[in-house]
């Protein structure tokens, strides 16, 4: 952690949640963005909020001015609770936001996932509604193959950037098109790279924090 970032606890529904903030350095007058929610790799596979895809995407956020909120799943870490397959680390995901966008003025909110955690952000798109959509979607590894995807709405695909390497050996690329291809969402695939981006985290970091920039500029 750098002197940007703090760790802290949260009330979830079946106890303590862990998780960390990375704040954006800003110059006097600036203001954050808003507030980036970010989800880890599969609970039971050692996947964790410290997990290097995570990093990689706060660090991501962050340089965009976000502020990045990363958090360790029930059963994970010093989070309470046990794997529930999905359906619980759903209600964990949906507390971390409430607690991250709470305030007397609205807050805009971004969320990203990694692997197992993409498939629980695509699950939150239709818990919040169109309502409470948010701003920017990042979804990296997207678990296709063994867990059910949600669709992203058709409204949200602009802002939306799905990241998958070519020779991913836990999600094959093919599952991953066969889910995007009936909602026609593009999906942008690094050639020669595998599940955890060994060797490309730099590039998946700056693809992310691309997007936000230009999304930024061509979507007030």
């Amino acid at each position: 952690m750098n002197s940007q970032t703090r760790r802290f606890t949260l009330q979830g529904p079946v106890g303590n949640i862990e998780a960390l903030e990375d704040l954006p350095m800003l110059v006097p007058g600036a203001v954050w963005r808003g507030v980036a929610v970010i989800t880890h790799p599969h609970p039971l596979f050692a996947g964790t909020m410290e997990n290097k895809v995570v990093q990689t995407l706060a660090r991501a956020f962050v340089q965009c001015g976000w502020r990045a909120v990363r958090f360790n799943f029930r059963g994970v870490g010093a989070t309470e609770g046990v794997h529930d397959a999905g359906r619980g680390e759903l209600q964990d995901l949906l507390a971390v936001i409430d607690h991250a966008t709470a305030g007397p003025e609205p807050v805009p909110l971004a969320l990203a996932g990694f692997s197992f955690g993409s498939f629980v952000v695509s699950h939150a798109l239709t818990a919040l509604g169109p309502q409470r959509a948010p701003e920017q979607l990042v979804l990296v590894g997207t678990a296709a193959t063994r867990f059910e995807v949600a669709p992203v709405p058709q409204e949200l695909h602009r802002r939306t950037l799905v990241i998958h390497g070519e020779q991913d050996d836990t999600v094959p690329l093919a599952d991953v098109m066969n889910w995007a291809r009936p909602q026609t969402l593009p999906v942008t695939v690094i050639p020669g790279v595998s599940h955890f981006f060994h060797g490309q985290l730099p590039l998946l970091r700056n693809l992310v924090a691309r997007h936000l920039s230009v999304d930024s500029l061509t979507f007030p």
